[in-house]
């Protein structure tokens, strides 16, 4: 850790704006003029976006992230968590991965928490839930529906097999529509090396609270996406929710029940409720209050920006905020670096405004829906092109870039990947097994007995 005298910049989280932010202030920085010192509970940034090509087996997990002390070479980083801060001292406290807290005194601020999934109190979610919000998260599904096809093959039991072979996604947005798209894409193709299990044999489930999915892309897309979701046999419930799935039974509030093996949660995001120990005014949902420039109202040292942000929408009008994704992210963390240079030389902070260029998204290979520019409609192949093109340009360091386009290119001679491995979640089982006593064996055991009940 830096004994440095230099002035301290200090940026909670590594995601999105707090790379994109910390590679800007760096890039802008003067030599000597300030430290930068990056605060997370990982050691890298995960481009989300590609969440749902990892659980389908179509990127690698090493190459949709980021490690942080390689692409920040000139900075900090600390592998742990910030849990306060004292802003009439200026000091964090630092919760580090291993070893006692310790506090680190800045002079700047960034916080950059992000979000974490939005979930409500539903019986039974939280013991049978997968999340989509980490690459361990998208990789452990993966795993998890592979097995539940070996299950399917293994089993005589035709209440254990329908269970095994029914898989629910709650959420209609870009993460719900995309994961149950590669998912069923990957078992589809999967099904081809089973002999007793094939496509028609399962069931996939989408829920979504609202009157469409893809709300993003507007109605007519979310229309079209959801008939051809429908052509691919995924039922699509739209104006419905979960009321339960206690023991995997899911209970859906149109009446609907069923045993569900896989229950995959992307019903929305909320802001890390950490930020609600960093003494900074928030907005009605938990956001972190900011003026246009990012910087926090009533503070002119601290700036946010992203998940864990309420930035007004300048491009929107008045009364909007910048909805949470990654464009807007990548975009604001360029202005705030730039704003935290201005600030650090005092000068005037520019203001953040962003038009939207529009959406895509990917829905399993060679199929896609976009819309560029609020105008141009995509759909099939050429969106899916789009949907590459895109996220393989936005995804972070040059290195990364090549490797996921690798594996595209790739994946464009060779059959898709379909090996679930489903023990990483249970890593040290075997270990232990073997490590325990082992039993005596029978023949042995009976001479005992006998020698025991003649005394």
């Amino acid at each position: 850790m830096s004994t440095t005298e230099r002035p301290r910049i200090l940026i909670v989280g590594g995601g999105y704006v707090g790379l994109y932010a910390a590679m800007r202030i760096l890039k802008k920085m003067r030599y000597g003029e300030a430290t930068v010192t990056v605060v997370d509970p990982r050691s890298y940034m995960t481009y989300l976006p590609f969440l749902p090509e990892a659980a389908g087996g179509n990127v690698a997990p090493r190459n949709l992230v980021a490690p942080l002390r390689s692409a920040l070479k000139k900075a900090e980083v600390l592998t742990g968590h910030v849990t306060e801060v004292d802003h009439a001292r200026k000091v964090a406290t630092i919760q580090p991965a291993a070893g006692e807290s310790y506090e680190l005194p800045f002079e700047y601020l960034v916080v950059a928490t992000g979000s974490v999934s939005r979930t409500f109190p539903i019986p039974g979610l939280a013991e049978h839930g997968i999340g989509m919000k980490t690459v361990e998260e998208a990789i452990s599904l993966r795993n998890h529906v592979m097995a539940q096809l070996d299950k399917a093959e293994s089993t005589t039991d035709e209440d254990v097999r329908r269970k095994a072979l029914t898989f629910v996604v709650i959420g209609g947005g870009f993460a719900g529509i995309e994961t149950v798209a590669e998912i069923e894409d990957m078992a589809r193709d999967a099904a081809k090396i089973y002999k007793t299990v094939s496509r028609s044999d399962m069931r996939f489930v989408v829920v979504e609270a609202a009157n469409r999915i893809l709300p993003e892309m507007g109605p007519d897309l979310g229309l079209w996406t959801k008939g051809r979701l429908e052509e691919r046999d995924i039922e699509v419930y739209i104006e419905t929710s979960m009321d339960s799935c206690v023991d995997q039974h899911v209970v859906l509030k149109n009446g609907m029940e069923f045993d569900a093996s896989t229950i995959v949660w992307t019903a929305g995001v909320k802001p890390n409720p950490v930020v609600n120990r960093f003494g900074l005014p928030l907005g009605p949902r938990g956001h972190v209050d900011t003026a246009a420039t990012l910087q926090v109202q009533g503070f002119d040292y601290v700036w946010a920006a992203g998940d864990n942000a309420q930035v007004p929408d300048l491009a929107a009008g008045e009364g909007a905020w910048c909805p949470p994704n990654a464009q807007h992210a990548v975009r604001q963390a360029a202005v705030l670096g730039d704003n935290v240079i201005a600030g650090m030389r005092g000068f005037p902070q520019a203001e953040y405004k962003h038009k939207n260029l529009g959406a895509v998204a990917g829905l399993g290979l060679h199929k896609g829906v976009a819309i560029l520019f609020g105008k141009v409609k995509l759909k099939g192949r050429l969106a899916w092109w789009f949907h590459r093109g895109y996220h393989g340009a936005m995804v972070p360091t040059m290195n990364r870039k090549i490797r996921v386009f690798t594996d595209w290119t790739l994946a464009m001679f060779l059959k898709r990947e379909t090996v679930g491995l489903s023990e990483m979640e249970k890593p040290f089982d075997a270990f232990q097994e073997a490590s325990a006593p082992a039993p005596k064996p029978a023949a042995a055991a009976a001479p005992e007995k006998e020698l025991a009940a003649s005394k």
